[in-house]
């Protein structure tokens, strides 16, 4: 008989209640992204004339494989995109593996997959990938995420009580809220020491933002989601310039599960003390907010002096909100080497005007704009 041992702060019975627990969670997501995929969020028609039409440069005959992301096909838009590239390609077949972004980049490094659909690239994801080939996998934006559709990409929303007068901050205002002193930040696998900052720069008092009076020395409190998410990716990708140190005061909220059997969306619970808090922050996605009382959004700039903007539907599509969000395709392309023919066909359809106007008839993710589809194209020459 093996060697049994226990942590003396948990007996069996807990471990077994709080898996339960976790899987109870997971159900409940589940549940709650079947609905939101049935749904056609927004039905607003952008034009897309600033993207190019479709056409196809060889006839492709054979099976696209696809791993990673559920959101494709907990919705229609990848059952859109089989049937639309299947009216050029009547031989051709696109075929999905999508339980979760995670195994988009291990479809490809074993081989299994020749693209992977996924949220940003992970560290270790990369590094993996990197130690087995010697070369990055290529990244192609492939939607802008949604404006507020939890799951999809959505776009993140700086949220503070109504009662506070701040009304915008800049990424280094955020950065000196959320982060913390640090000596660099990777970029890729890459450590970039230029991407650090001292401690002078971490802001904790509302008087460091410029408030005054009885605002002055009230210390600002942080909300936020537990560091093992990855929504805060695109706050340490983007603010932090690849640092991962945060403010030591962090608030974190996660999923639970109530004693009625209830489920708590760490969100919504989060906001909800935010509401009565004057002296607090958070970052959220937009529909949690819906109908909360006692809450204002800020704009935000990427740098100091602006623009600032709010996060609208429009400032999301356009991407003139710098927390906008986005979904990304992966592939396996040795440098020097042509993409895959049916590959780049498949990529090429999706970045086009008919393979942009399904993410409109989807409803969820947002189309990409033109300038953003000629810098993907170009990636695949």
């Amino acid at each position: 008989m093996g060697l049994l041992i226990l942590s003396p702060s948990v007996s069996p019975a807990q471990g077994s209640a709080k898996e339960s627990e976790a899987i109870a969670i997971q159900k409940g997501r589940v549940g709650r992204v079947h609905d939101r995929g049935n749904a056609v969020h927004y039905t607003k028609r952008w034009n897309l004339d600033d993207l190019p039409s479709y056409k196809p440069e060889q006839t492709i005959i054979g099976t696209v494989r696809v791993y990673g992301l559920n959101y494709l096909t907990d919705g229609k838009l990848g059952k859109y995109w089989d049937e639309g590239f299947r009216q050029y390609h009547p031989g051709s077949r696109i075929e999905y593996y999508t339980p979760t972004a995670l195994v988009a980049i291990p479809g490809l490094y074993f081989g299994l997959a020749d693209i992977g659909a996924s949220r940003k690239i992970t560290f270790d994801e990369l590094l993996a990938f990197q130690r087995i080939f010697s070369y990055h996998p290529t990244e192609i934006t492939f939607v802008t995420g949604s404006y507020n559709v939890p799951g999809w990409a959505p776009t993140v929303g700086i949220f503070v009580n109504t009662r506070n007068p701040i009304t915008q901050l800049s990424f280094p205002q955020l950065d000196g809220i959320y982060g913390a002193e640090r000596m660099g930040g990777f970029e890729g696998t890459t450590w970039q020491t230029e991407n650090a900052r001292g401690p002078e720069k971490n802001i904790r008092t509302w008087g460091q933002l410029g408030l005054t009076g009885e605002w002055a020395n009230q210390p600002i409190n942080v909300y936020g989601r537990p560091l093992k998410y990855h929504q805060q990716a695109r706050i340490e990708h983007r603010v932090f310039k690849g640092g991962a140190k945060w403010n030591e005061r962090l608030r974190e909220y996660a999923h639970d599960v109530l004693p009625d059997g209830s489920q708590a969306q760490s969100t919504r619970a989060m906001l909800s003390d935010l509401s009565t808090d004057p002296y607090g922050i958070a970052f959220a996605d937009l529909v949690a907010a819906s109908g909360s009382a006692g809450l204002k959004t800020l704009a935000i700039a990427s740098k100091e002096g602006g623009p600032y903007v709010q996060p609208t539907l429009e400032t999301s599509r356009d991407r003139t909100y710098p927390l906008h969000g986005e979904s990304y395709m992966y592939i396996n392309r040795k440098p020097g080497q042509p993409v895959d023919p049916k590959v780049k066909e498949f990529l090429h359809y999706i970045l086009s005007r008919e393979g942009q106007n399904e993410v409109q008839r989807d409803g969820k993710f947002l189309p990409l704009i033109g300038s953003m589809v000629q810098e993907q194209r170009k990636k695949l020459e």
